[in-house]
């Protein structure tokens, strides 16, 4: 599968595409490249669209994404998707649109394949921040909703 690693300001963050589509993003440093090939069309606009996010200048990603996983972890992330920049919802909020149980969705929110574009770090639980398992964790989550000048009652 084609990657392209990029710096940010919340650390090495990579991009994986399949099918001409977003797969998977990390907040860890993929394998060396083994060839000089130039990366993807869509994946130099994924690149180029996160830059934009973290220069200030994009506020949602327009890119084609698919999402593996269990139908329920498909739908998490599209009600993940559907949090606008710099807004949050807990995981009582998710889990009363779809009447499942809020620890089954921080458990779909943690298994997010493509965070950041799937913005899973919008997600709080009722009584702080939650869980982050992207780049170093709470740290990122905390950086990337200062970012979006979200919650800051918590922050």
């Amino acid at each position: 599968m084609p990657s392209l690693p990029i710096d940010t300001p919340t650390g090495p963050f990579t991009l994986i595409e399949e099918a001409s589509q977003i797969v998977q993003t990390h907040w860890r440093n993929g394998p060396a490249p083994t060839d000089s090939a130039p990366p993807t069309d869509l994946l130099a606009q994924a690149a180029a669209q996160v830059q934009a996010y973290f220069n200030g200048s994009r506020q949602s990603f327009d890119l084609p994404l698919r999402v593996t996983g269990s139908d329920f972890q498909q739908k998490i992330c599209s009600l993940m998707l559907a949090i606008p920049f710099g807004d949050t919802r807990t995981y009582g909020d998710l889990a009363k649109d779809i009447s499942a149980p809020p620890q089954a969705v921080g458990q779909a929110c943690g298994g997010n394949p493509i965070p950041l574009i799937i913005p899973c770090h919008r997600i709080l639980s009722a009584k702080g921040l939650g869980g982050f398992s992207g780049g170093t964790g709470l740290e990122t989550k905390i950086q990337l909703l200062r970012h979006e000048g979200a919650a800051g009652l918590l922050i």
